[in-house]
């Protein structure tokens, strides 16, 4: 990666990380068909915060005390992630990997329109039309009154409102809140949750493989996060930004490959619609900020 300038690096670690959060969902929902979905979650968890509070002490970021300000963040982060985790994965373990994903992949649209309401960052009529259009892509994938329309649509739905929180609350983190360690406290949330009502289930007896396959699906799952973490520090987040969008590309891919699992010619035009929109946000943010940069600053 060393001859590469460092926008194709930072795009080519933005696909690396969807890859990961990709193969973790297809990893997870084979699991699903043989394990309890609390008993997934948790085994899978355990080792996915074993290895972030290893990083976190490495990086001498474990014992990190926030104010009270961030912690209240912090614990809204948490929330997001848990509600998110139980949700999605609750619309993957009935959708098709691929709708599920083309779902999630308005959450950049979602996002900008919470940052607008919410955070009161400006958003201009362009952008807000494209959000319009976006989620018209996601009605189209959804198609409410048709066959296909059930509670795991709006949960891959719930989904994408808890990941909004999630990821306003980090927007809105001071600077000083060392990354692995907010993304530590996230997956705990997610383990303590697990852990609470997994004993509730009747666990399905486990064998050397399926803790392999959890282990691989937690392996898959890091790998998203620290190489979403490394896309962040190198390049123009402008130009990587957009191959976000590859996530979908990857879930169609592992659906047909291991579930046989092919979107129908609806979802292939909602995804179609979701993804322009989305690219044409990023523009329009990517623009915004240039002719910020640009502008006569006052006394000059």
């Amino acid at each position: 990666m060393a001859a590469l300038s460092n926008n194709m690096r930072g795009a080519l670690l933005m696909t690396l990380s969807m890859a990961g959060f990709t193969f973790n969902d297809a990893v997870i929902k084979a699991v699903f068909a043989d394990l309890e979905f609390f008993q997934s979650v948790l085994i899978r968890g355990a080792m996915v915060a074993a290895f972030l509070a290893a990083l976190a002490w490495r990086a001498g970021q474990l014992w990190y005390r926030p104010t009270r300000r961030d912690a209240v963040l912090i614990g809204l982060r948490a929330l997001g992630e848990v509600a998110g985790t139980v949700f999605f994965l609750t619309a993957l373990l009935h959708m098709p990997l691929a709708n599920a994903t083309a779902i999630l992949q308005a959450l950049p649209l979602a996002v900008t329109l919470g940052a607008a309401w919410l955070l009161k960052e400006p958003v201009g009529w362009r952008r807000y039309l494209a959000i319009l259009v976006g989620f018209i892509g996601v009605l189209i994938i959804v198609r409410p009154g048709s066959d296909g329309f059930n509670i795991y649509s709006i949960s891959a739905l719930a989904a994408v409102c808890s990941i909004v929180l999630r990821d306003l609350a980090t927007r809105k983190l001071s600077a000083e809140v060392p990354s692995l360690f907010a993304t530590l406290i996230s997956a705990c949330a997610v383990l303590s949750m697990a852990a609470v009502i997994a004993p509730t289930e009747q666990w399905a007896p486990m064998t050397v493989g399926h803790f392999g396959l959890l282990a691989l699906a937690a392996i898959f799952l890091m790998g998203g996060y620290l190489f979403g973490v490394m896309t962040m520090r190198v390049g123009d987040i402008g130009f990587s930004s957009p191959f976000r969008y590859s996530a979908l590309v990857w879930a169609i891919l592992m659906g047909a490959v291991i579930f046989d699992e092919w979107p129908d010619i609806w979802t292939w035009i909602g995804s179609a619609i979701v993804v322009a929109a989305g690219l044409y946000t990023l523009y329009r943010e990517r623009r915004r900020r240039l002719d910020a940069i640009r502008a006569p600053r006052p006394g000059r």
